[in-house]
């Protein structure tokens, strides 16, 4: 489990296979301590360190599914890609952000990216089937930040990055036209499916 909240930026240096993938990230705050079969949030998607090392840098390397490349951005990644990373809440750490499971839902597409002063306000495109779960002022991940959704308007939602957001992750890369990975707020999916069953 997860919070949202992003402890350092790290930069594919590699990936091997077609069908299944290997990913090597390297990580210079999250990637120290790590061991085989640790978890890592990578852009939001849960991945389990297979190997990891320190050489000129610390590293680790993650396998990805097919399942897994469908639904998330890592599908588009390459070397040099950065990303954001998250190693997992441990019992008396705060909450700071909200309950993140590292389960992608799918993939949003950033349709405009508007300054305002020190800011950023993003609007995005949700899939269709993942539309009806975000709400005004309720929360989402965006490729494993925790943010407060502002205004929602049919497919399209928009959430503000202040200063700190975009120093601290790889929003400040972000551009119109980017595929981002999309985590619904937990709460929403439980009471989608209490309804379905109640009905």
């Amino acid at each position: 489990m997860f919070t949202g909240i992003v402890t350092d930026i790290g930069t594919v240096a590699g990936i091997d296979g077609d069908d299944g993938v290997t990913v090597r990230i390297t990580a210079p705050r999250v990637g120290a301590g790590l061991t085989p079969g640790a978890s890592v949030a990578c852009d939001g998607v849960c991945l389990t360190v297979v190997r990891c090392g320190n050489g000129t840098e610390t590293w680790f390397d993650a396998n990805a599914s097919p399942e897994t490349l469908a639904k998330t951005t890592i599908r588009f990644w390459q070397a040099g890609t950065r990303v954001n990373l998250e190693r997992p809440l441990r019992v008396g750490d705060e909450l700071g952000g909200h309950i993140v499971a590292g389960h992608v839902d799918g993939v949003a597409e950033v349709a405009d990216i508007v300054a305002d002063g020190d800011c950023r306000r993003i609007e995005l495109l949700a899939p269709n089937e993942l539309a009806g779960f975000i709400a005004p002022k309720g929360s989402v991940a965006l490729n494993g930040v925790s943010l407060t959704v502002n205004e929602v308007a049919g497919r399209e939602f928009g959430v503000n990055l202040i200063p700190f957001t975009l120093a601290e992750t790889s929003w400040s890369e972000t551009r119109k036209g980017d595929q981002v990975n999309i985590e619904i707020d937990i709460l929403a999916r439980y009471v989608s499916r209490f309804r379905q069953v109640e009905h």
